[in-house]
């Protein structure tokens, strides 16, 4: 089961949707969702820490997720599906954390033929040229699958297939995954998005069926059906998107209202310890959910108590949407029944969901 508790993204590939990505669950919601499943009378043998950003852009809310399900759950098997950016520096504490299974997500070990993959990928904070991140990716990409083995982790990479970019690329790629020490491989055709800002046509089943043999020479390839359309960053779950909007927090009649911290009132771009102020949103008397207001909230400086005091200014509200947070708040505001999301999305869509009115399409 895929738990998408990964609010960062670090790359993105040019022929991706340009659809709006779902939103990262917090550790707690995710737990919460996981236990929902198995109380259903699921088997569930392993959670993966997968999408709807990368694990290892935010590291936070990984090692949260896998805390609480390992506490849990201590005989469930733990595992994250990751670009690789920053896997050297994160091993010790994945594998410390319970992780026994790594997927990384490689489309090619040339940097000429990467490069074309690719819209942009952040490597720290800042975006860097493409030409340099992209080297910055290979090589870090190379010292994660060898951290990771050499912490006695199982490495599969996951493939996914370009026609025209990387297919031709794939049997090199074969074989210097398995000369660094990994023995398979999941490879994915590419399914073209009409959303897309680049369309690309599917790859053919012919085309499928000559890279995977050419990648049998050298790994053993689990080759994903044609007519299974997975996402490339792997935030599909196995469940319905409706099983996932199911474990968003809903409102009560105690706590009808969301709260939104936004530097423009458009999109939820800030950190919580950074705001000052919330927009609240609600039903109106006649029920349409809109902007009822904004409140002040306490100012940094205040310590532990600042949590408190902003639950009680947030008494009214079952959740509270921001581009980041801290574990403190977290802590203090979901024990008071205000769920933290993190998103960096427009306000106007991720509050229609909330409200079980799904997403508008946008101009």
């Amino acid at each position: 089961m895929n738990l998408p508790v990964a609010p960062r993204a670090n790359n993105r590939i040019r022929f991706a949707s340009t659809k709006e990505s779902t939103q990262a669950m917090i550790p707690v919601q995710a737990l919460a969702w996981l236990d929902d499943i198995v109380s259903k009378g699921n088997k569930v043998d392993g959670v993966n820490i997968a999408g709807p950003g990368d694990p290892l852009a935010d590291l936070g809310p990984t090692l949260e997720t896998l805390r609480l399900v390992c506490e849990k759950y201590p005989a469930m098997n733990l595992g994250i599906t990751t670009l690789g950016l920053g896997g050297e520096q994160s091993v010790e504490r994945l594998v410390k954390a319970g992780v026994s299974h790594v997927t990384l997500l490689v489309d090619g070990v040339d940097l000429e033929v990467v490069q074309k993959l690719y819209a942009w990928i952040r490597p720290g904070i800042k975006t860097v040229p493409l030409f340099t991140a992209v080297g910055v990716l290979l090589d870090e990409q190379i010292r994660a699958i060898v951290a990771f083995l050499q912490a006695g982790c199982a490495v599969q990479v996951r493939t996914t297939i370009y026609t025209g970019y990387n297919d031709a690329h794939a049997e090199e790629l074969g074989m210097s995954m398995a000369a660094l020490g990994v023995k398979s491989m999941i490879l994915v055709p590419f399914d073209p998005a009409t959303e897309g800002e680049e369309m690309l046509e599917r790859p053919s089943h012919e085309l499928m069926t000559r890279v995977r043999d050419q990648v049998t020479k050298y790994l053993t390839v689990v080759a994903i059906p044609e007519k299974i359309q997975p996402d490339r960053t792997a935030d599909a779950s196995g469940e319905s998107c409706c099983s996932v909007a199911a474990a968003l927090p809903t409102p009560s009649a105690g706590r009808p209202n969301v709260a939104v911290v936004s530097s423009n009132g458009m999109e939820v771009d800030l950190h919580l310890g950074h705001a000052i102020t919330a927009l609240i949103y609600g039903p109106r008397e006649d029920g349409l959910v809109c902007l009822l207001g904004a409140r002040t909230l306490p100012e940094p400086g205040a310590g532990a108590s600042r949590w408190e005091i902003l639950a009680d200014t947030l008494k009214d509200c079952f959740v509270l949407l921001a581009a980041s947070a801290g574990e403190s708040p977290r802590k203090v505001l979901s024990s008071q029944g205000i769920s933290v999301l993190i998103t960096e999305d427009n306000i106007e869509g991720s509050v229609e969901v909330l409200y079980g009115g799904g997403r508008r399409c946008k101009k």
